[in-house]
């Protein structure tokens, strides 16, 4: 009767939708955590690293925290890293109050470990010189604090400072998050303008440009995949033929022409990049004459993908849509 019951209990909460806690879920969700919590290190150590070697010693200008401390540091000779620290804990205070306390435990991480990694780094690399060339170290600074960053956004984390008051703003007044950022950007530039050579100036604005799209293509690292629609009289063996030969998922949607408003079948799936070749050859060798449309996507979520594949045996009741 006991395990009658406990049966009875897991059905209801399948039924019902609530999550079954076990020890494996338990042991995921800490692995993942501690990943987290490790990207969002590593990314504020490869932010502190590069700020110090290049943009620091090449004099460059730069927008967020970093940049109105740089401000401050020009004009009263205050330390960069202690200002970063400060301002970080003020906004972090305000974004308790303004945005609430799940958004700042999400930002406490970045917000402390930049500024000291940032002293640290200053004290470890101070006189270190890589080069004096500031083309190359305007590149280097954009491309390292845009993989940096985006390892930190793609942890889950904010990296707190600036971020904050865009995000209070777009709450309580609607202001776009870009359009604040850039407002914020533009007089942080300014400020630095003010005391910097022209040459300077397009140095900061190439940097920040840089940072931008290396932010961009780090957040799509590794998730973009391919996606194909085809149009044929022979649905199913090509169906078949990628099920068998590239092992991935198949959806059939059912379409009709707009001309003949004839019924036609759509098969759908999603590949990686490099096996878009493979799929192109099995549907020319099935159906030369099939219609193909080929789309990047930028992420994809599901079995075969941010899931392990589960193979349902034959004859058997599949409820996930897909093979994966």
């Amino acid at each position: 009767m006991q395990n009658g019951d406990k049966m009875k209990k897991i059905r209801g909460k399948l039924a019902s939708g609530r999550e079954i806690k076990s020890p494996v879920n338990r042991r995921q969700r800490l692995q993942n955590e501690l990943r987290r919590i490790f990207f969002i290190v590593i990314g504020n150590l490869i932010y502190a690293t590069i700020v110090s070697l290049f943009l620091l010693p090449a004099k460059l200008m730069t927008s967020g925290t970093t940049g109105i401390a740089l401000v401050v540091n020009h004009i009263t000779g205050f330390s960069i890293s202690a200002f970063v620290l400060i301002f970080n804990i003020l906004m972090l205070l305000v974004g308790w109050v303004l945005l609430g306390g799940r958004f700042a435990l999400s930002t406490v991480a970045s917000s402390l470990i930049y500024p000291v990694a940032l002293e640290i780094c200053s004290r470890v690399f101070d006189g270190v010189v890589i080069t004096e060339n500031r083309m190359l170290c305007t590149i280097y600074t954009g491309v390292g604090v845009g993989l940096a960053l985006g390892l930190v956004l793609r942890s889950g984390a904010s990296t707190g400072g600036m971020d904050i008051p865009t995000l209070a703003l777009n709450r309580y007044f609607k202001i776009p998050v870009s359009v604040s950022l850039y407002a914020f950007d533009f007089c942080i530039m300014l400020a630095q303008a003010f005391y910097n050579p022209v040459e300077n100036v397009l140095y900061g604005i190439l940097l920040i440009l840089l940072t931008s799209l290396a932010l961009d293509k780090m957040m799509l690292m590794g998730t973009t995949r391919t996606e194909v629609k085809i149009i044929s009289r022979k649905t199913q063996e090509i169906c078949d033929g990628i099920l068998t030969k590239l092992d991935r998922g198949v959806t059939i949607l059912n379409g009709e022409g707009g001309y003949l408003h004839q019924e036609a079948q759509v098969v759908f799936s999603v590949v990686s990049n490099r096996e878009l070749p493979q799929i192109e050859r099995i549907v020319r060798d099935i159906d030369p004459e099939s219609f193909m449309v080929v789309s990047r996507v930028s992420e994809v979520w599901g079995r075969g993908f941010s899931m392990s594949k589960k193979y349902v045996p034959d004859g058997a009741e599949q409820t996930d849509g897909s093979r994966g």
